[in-house]
């Protein structure tokens, strides 16, 4: 094995760390170029940190060591991966190679922030170099002329475009002069890489995203602005898990996109993203509280029967076909349809009653593409306790939604066994529903009056 004081001794220049987390990519990886110009050396590694395993379903656990075998044979196999606690696993790598830098690339996250503090605290002389973000602007840069932050998206869009981004960076496998972790570990060859054998429904890593992004700019970017909000299409791009983990970074995506009106229509959700980064960067409490703490005293439903129902709306047994499918794609796939998330949301919170925290905490379990700032405030938004948020006053109706925009019910039938074979309207089952499929159970009409009453309590 070799030692640091040989490694030291060997080259110009001390080696350089990189860290990687959600940046699983060799392409377009500012923090991978400047470990590079750094140092002659360096030290690709991943910590698999058990506070994050924690927090994610196992879908989102499988796709992250899928992405991982991707990097560490894209990286012909020098890629060490770790297991511990980042403060003390870091500090360990660094000082074994002999490092006289870790570089990442930034995480604005609550807990990242936290997590990255405590790293440079116990990194001591070695500095801790953070280079570039998981985003097209990194939160914080995008401000109003007084330099607070933008509660509402439209505003933040405008200034957002007009702040504009760099280019793709120009990194490749070749960029580096990697160290072999057999030097570092001396066990030759071995990546500890874990496997749950959990079934994915698209592959996960870098590969696969160049592969789905090509796919999706021939097939579905034109008709995107026009389909997108269509669940019995194939019309998303598919893309979320991979910017979830960085196995893509947005500024590819974006400078693949022309003047278009479906490149404009999926710019505008780039900006979504970077927007709730943003909110979550400046409102770290919004994580898991209502970000308008007037919400803060609403009136939800607890107890016994409450849990009935959260178990009822988790395994897609409401009787309201279209969230029904969305929650059975969800424990099926690990996905679920944007347009589909915002129905299911609303009849949670405001035909159920029930908490949005509730709902965010399953989503986050059972999503693949689980992000803690586009889901809790897409949960906030459909809640109306957000920035930005929905009215209060605007409550989805299942059933018409359902009509407008799975106008054939091909999605329904797909995801509701019960209705697969079902000849007649799936969204109008009064006085022939199939046998097993559950009656409604709430009356929306009611239950939407009752939320309008709670709300406008909380509104006084």
């Amino acid at each position: 094995m070799v030692s640091s004081a040989d490694i030291a001794g060997s080259i110009n220049v001390m080696p350089a760390v990189l860290w990687f987390r959600r940046d699983l990519r060799l392409s377009d990886h500012p923090a991978l170029l400047a470990a590079a110009d750094s140092a002659d050396d360096v030290l690709a590694c991943y910590v698999l940190d058990p506070a994050l395993k924690a927090s994610a379903g196992p879908r989102r656990m499988q796709y992250l060591y899928d992405a991982l075998r991707d990097l560490h044979e894209r990286l012909d196999g020098r890629l060490l991966v770790t297991r511990g606690d980042p403060k003390t696993r870091i500090p360990a790598l660094a000082k074994k190679v002999g490092a006289d830098s870790v570089h990442v690339s930034e995480d604005f996250s609550p807990y990242g922030r936290r997590r990255d503090e405590q790293v440079r605290e116990a990194l001591g002389d070695v500095d801790l170099v953070a280079t570039g973000s998981p985003y097209l602007v990194s939160p914080g840069r995008v401000t109003k002329d007084d330099g607070t932050p933008y509660k509402v998206f439209t505003p933040f869009y405008e200034a957002w475009r007009r702040h504009g981004w760099r280019k793709p960076a120009q990194s490749t496998k070749s960029s580096a002069r990697w160290i072999d972790p057999a030097e570092v570990t001396g066990k030759p060859g071995l990546s500890d890489i874990p496997d749950d054998g959990v079934e994915l429904e698209l592959p996960a890593g870098e590969s696969a995203a160049r592969k789905q992004w090509k796919t999706f700019l021939r097939d579905g970017l034109d008709g995107y602005a026009d389909d997108r909000n269509r669940p019995d299409l194939d019309a998303s791009s598919r893309m979320s898990a991979h910017l979830k983990f960085g196995t893509v970074h947005p500024r590819t995506l974006a400078a693949d996109l022309g003047s278009g009106k479906g490149a404009q229509a999926y710019l505008r959700e780039l900006a979504f993203r970077d927007f709730y980064a943003s909110v979550l960067y400046e409102w770290p409490r919004s994580v898991w509280w209502n970000w308008n703490e007037a919400f803060d005293a609403i009136e939800v439903d607890e107890g016994r029967e409450a849990t009935e129902a959260y178990e009822a709306w988790k395994e897609g047994r409401t009787g309201f076909p279209i969230v029904d499918a969305g929650m059975r794609q969800l424990a099926q796939s690990g996905f679920m349809h944007n347009r589909v998330r915002m129905i299911v949301a609303s009849f949670l919170v405001k035909d159920l009653h029930l908490p949005w925290q509730w709902g965010a905490r399953w989503f986050l379990e059972q999503l693949v593409d689980g992000d803690m700032a586009n889901n809790q405030h897409g949960w906030q938004w459909a809640a109306g306790c957000g920035t930005d948020a929905a009215p209060y006053f605007r409550v989805f109706n299942p059933t018409t939604q359902g009509k407008k925009f799975d106008p054939s019910g091909d999605y329904i039938r797909r995801w509701v066994s019960e209705l697969a074979e079902f000849d007649g309207d799936v969204h109008n089952l009064d006085g022939e529903r199939p046998d097993g499929y559950p009656e409604p159970m709430v009356d929306h009409k009611r239950e939407r009056e009752e939320a309008l009453r709670r709300y406008e309590a909380v509104k006084r």
